[in-house]
């Protein structure tokens, strides 16, 4: 059964040496259940609220299998909190879940996948490693962004379970990688609530391959 193995927030604003001035990427575990309202977890905050935070990414979700994967890449233990993750789960293919399924948390708590997490410079600052979005990006791991739909209480050992998942079956995974035309085109064609991001982004890879289809006749 898939759980959660820690629920994270920010400990402490850290100065940084982009635009907003501190980041707020330093979230450490709780040892109390909190409450996960639309916004996020209960008392976290986000520094640049022009690319994170709001109710497409209320909460980042990141899987104890991709850590363990990333620990041995870089040679020590990628702690919970330590990619500015809220949910550490375990049990989970936060890769392979599917744009729009939704998961049950706990008692109450329902959350929906929106999209994968990009890698930036704040990020890359924070772990001190050379390169270290071009390689992140390269792993294909990107750990997922979740919407509530339900708000609810969260803590280490909440049981998750996926109650639906839509039909077009594009993944967080595809969408991280670089949706195809085919791909985008089931996103835009589905029933399910899509981000204005990956709308944006389904819409201009159907775009493109319309004008390029048509260069080609």
């Amino acid at each position: 059964m898939p759980l959660l193995t820690a629920v994270c927030r920010v400990d402490r604003l850290l100065p940084d040496s982009g635009s907003v001035g501190v980041t707020a990427i330093d979230k450490r575990p709780l040892d109390v259940p909190v409450p996960v309202k639309p916004l996020g977890v209960w008392g976290d905050v986000q520094a640049s609220r022009k690319h994170h935070g709001g109710p497409d990414k209320a909460v980042y979700a990141y899987a104890d299998e991709d850590a363990l994967h990333f620990g041995d890449l870089l040679g020590y233990e990628v702690t919970p909190g330590l990619f500015g993750e809220n949910l550490r789960t375990s049990g989970l293919d936060v890769t392979g879940a599917v744009l729009g399924e939704r998961w049950a948390v706990g008692d109450g708590l329902l959350l929906e996948v929106t999209m994968p997490r990009t890698p930036c410079a704040t990020f890359q600052r924070r772990l001190r490693e050379p390169r270290w979005v071009a390689r992140f990006q390269a792993e294909g791991r990107p750990g997922a962004y979740l919407r509530v739909m339900k708000s609810g209480p969260a803590a280490a050992g909440d049981q998750i379970v996926v109650v639906s998942r839509p039909s077009h079956g594009v993944t967080i995974g595809d969408c991280f990688a670089g949706l195809t035309p085919e791909a985008a085109r089931s996103l835009l064609d589905a029933d399910e609530r899509l981000s204005d991001v990956v709308r944006g982004i389904a819409a201009k890879v159907v775009d493109r391959d319309s004008v390029q289809s048509l260069q080609k006749s």
